[in-house]
């Protein structure tokens, strides 16, 4: 299976040196599944053509500074791809931007939180148990930081996962091909904490930023989430 990477953001300037993009952070998390998968990374921040889709046999869309109600000239063309690659029941895992495109594009409700920014290690707990995540535990922690949420969710979805400050942040689609999470499995520990740093007193305040490279310190779900979407892969396949 060739796994997509819809790159919607970039890794800030400044950390570019160290760390690598948003396709290839990806492919580490998931690794090639045992000689199964292979990755290609389509860019449309960076203004690169959608695939045709017959050629197109899994996606991820990956996450971004934008937000759904931005005006960039590939979000309405992204869109019509996601609703043809539902209906194709095309594999399809969204990750924070690309979770909450997917919600605004199959008839949900994306906007900036009252609740402000959510920035750290986020504690899900998990609601329901698709078969692929049938030995899920009942709390998953995850490195996030976002703004917007899906308020929402598209009435053909149902809510895998969430908190009290974000309820609805695992989405199972009703097709059995998608799924989508606002927290960052492919952030790694030392990832997540050079953007905390990077934006502490810029997108959020100091105090934020401190509690949130404070809170890295717990455990993170990464590789459970990693297993659950390879489990999603191959049982769509």
């Amino acid at each position: 299976m060739k796994i997509t990477v819809f790159q919607t953001g970039l890794v800030a300037e400044p950390l570019r040196d160290k760390f690598d993009n948003y396709g290839k952070m990806f492919a580490d998390l998931l690794g090639d599944g045992g000689g199964k998968f292979t990755f290609e990374t389509v860019s449309l921040i960076e203004d690169e053509p959608l695939p045709d889709i017959a050629n197109v046999e899994a996606i991820i869309i990956s996450g971004s500074s934008l937000g759904v109600y931005d005006k960039k000239p590939w979000l309405d063309p992204l869109r019509d791809f996601i609703r043809e690659a539902y209906a194709r029941r095309i594999p399809m895992i969204g990750v924070c931007f690309g979770h909450q495109i997917m919600a605004d594009a199959l008839g949900g409700v994306v906007e900036k939180s009252q609740k402000g920014w959510g920035v750290g290690r986020h504690q899900y707990s998990i609601a329901q148990r698709p078969e692929f995540m049938a030995d899920a535990p009942a709390q998953m922690q995850f490195n996030v930081i976002h703004q917007d949420q899906v308020i929402s969710p598209p009435p053909n979805s149902k809510v895998v996962g969430g908190s009290a400050f974000t309820p609805n942040a695992i989405l199972e689609y009703q097709n059995g091909a998608a799924i989508s999470i606002q927290a960052h499995p492919e952030f790694a520990n030392d990832y997540a904490q050079a953007v905390y740093v990077l934006r502490s007193g810029d997108l959020f305040d100091e105090q934020t930023g401190q509690q949130a490279i404070e809170s890295i310190d717990k455990n993170n779900d990464n590789a459970l989430m990693a297993e659950y979407f390879r489990r999603f892969l191959n049982r769509v396949n």
